[in-house]
């Protein structure tokens, strides 16, 4: 019997853009319809009409971009959220200003939990160095894909990428979100890393506490989980936006179910 799977959307974080998602997106397509609103292109014409006209490029902008692109391009409600980063901070303002609209969410390190945020990335940028940037987000830049590096190692020799991106990261680096958690009623499973260099873990266990809803996973890792360990959060994050009783530590047998070709 045939039927529609339903969206989960992908919010990606501030220097990733879409690519963050290369180590994720073939699993999760197995079980949803997944969308990547590619919102943040730091290149694109209509985030530098903003910065000539010297419109912010703040959250509730980037919000309601992504509330738009929904109207017009999903349009499947309820949807399930996945994001990292900044992206936390867009998935939360979505989901209470739109609470109708969604259905389960999972935060990847999100930013906007406390007051203060580290971002060694800034200097990285403005010095061009791509390398600090990848260095500054995972704790063993050796095992990340070097298709990454050239990615970004591209990117920093355009000097309009690097100005959509400072020019971003100044509209959104004050923006907190641990206020808006209380008004978030899905369920909600919020991943931080022990070792993340950007949003300090022990903010994030804190701020779990806000949400209606909410369960922690704390594991060894830096401010990209879904890169640096991507056989995990992979089956992570389809077990808890399917499973009736969804738990942040679920067995190993539970994982290897949504594994093709695993034998058990």
């Amino acid at each position: 019997m045939y039927g529609r799977r339903q969206s989960l959307i992908l919010i990606n974080g501030l220097t990733e853009q879409a690519e963050c998602w290369f180590s994720n997106l073939k699993f999760w397509q197995r079980h949803f319809d997944v969308h990547m609103p590619n919102i943040l292109v730091y290149e694109g014409e209509l985030l530098h009409r903003r910065i000539e006209t010297k419109q912010p490029i703040d959250v509730d902008y980037l919000v309601e971009q992504f509330h738009l692109y929904l109207q017009r391009f999903v349009q499947s409600p309820p949807y399930h959220l996945v994001a990292s980063s900044l992206g936390g901070k867009i998935a939360v303002e979505l989901a209470a200003r739109y609470p109708e609209l969604f259905t389960r969410i999972v935060l990847l390190c999100p930013s906007g939990m406390g007051d203060e945020e580290r971002l060694p990335i800034i200097e990285g940028v403005r010095r061009s160095d791509p390398t600090s940037v990848v260095n500054s987000v995972v704790v063993k830049p050796r095992k990340i894909d070097r298709g990454v590096l050239r990615y970004y190692q591209e990117k920093f020799t355009s000097k309009r990428w690097r100005l959509g991106l400072l020019r971003t990261i100044r509209g959104t680096m004050d923006h907190t979100v641990r206020e808006r958690l209380r008004d978030v009623p899905h369920p909600t499973l919020l991943v931080s890393g022990k070792r993340d260099e950007i949003v300090d873990p022990h903010t994030a266990a804190e701020a779990v506490k806000q949400l209606p809803r909410g369960q922690h996973l704390s594991l060894d890792c830096g401010h990209a989980p879904h890169i640096e360990k991507p056989w995990l959060v992979n089956r992570l994050v389809v077990h808890f936006l399917t499973s009736e009783r969804p738990t942040p530590r679920p067995r190993l047998r539970e994982l290897l179910w949504h594994s093709p070709n695993t034998i058990l």
